[in-house]
């Protein structure tokens, strides 16, 4: 099989580890900062779901739990609900959490993407979504728009 494009992106924040463990697991502080629940056990072969927060329960993305290592490293696999049965055209996000005395270094890998086009939106969309984190965990508060709104150009 080829190469398939990958994304990564690292930013740092000021917090503990476990801060940023839960940011990205716990499905109220998802919803907070990403307009989605993170929704599972978070076990390793465990089921999780990327749920609306609009009352919907709607799932966007769905995936697997492929490894938890709290609090420094989560792996899952990404894929759209209608591909779910489809194990090829399911990505595979990892999380990397290295503390440094008073900040946390994360780093977001999502590899196995289908082309170059959906490198590019999953690139836009974990910058939105890793800012959006970031300003929760340092302020209490996420930024007082959805980051992923802004129109691409401005």
């Amino acid at each position: 099989m080829a190469d398939k494009p990958t994304s990564v992106y690292v930013l740092y924040v000021r917090g503990t580890p476990e801060q940023v463990w839960d940011a990205l697991t716990d499905a109220g502080l998802t919803a907070a900062y990403w307009g989605h629940s993170n929704v599972s056990d978070w076990r390793p072969g465990s089921r999780w779901e990327h749920v609306r927060t609009d009352g919907s329960g709607v799932a966007d993305v769905v995936g697997t739990v492929v490894e938890s290592g709290r609090p420094t490293r989560l792996v899952t696999t990404w894929a759209d609900p209608a591909d779910e049965a489809a194990a090829d055209r399911h990505s595979r996000v990892t999380f990397d959490i290295t503390p440094h005395a008073d900040i946390v270094r994360l780093t977001v890998t999502h590899e196995d993407l289908a082309d170059e086009a959906e490198r590019e939106q999953a690139a836009a969309g974990w910058a939105a979504v890793l800012s959006n984190l970031k300003t929760l965990l340092e302020t209490g508060a996420p930024l007082p728009q959805d980051p992923w709104n802004v129109p691409a150009g401005q």
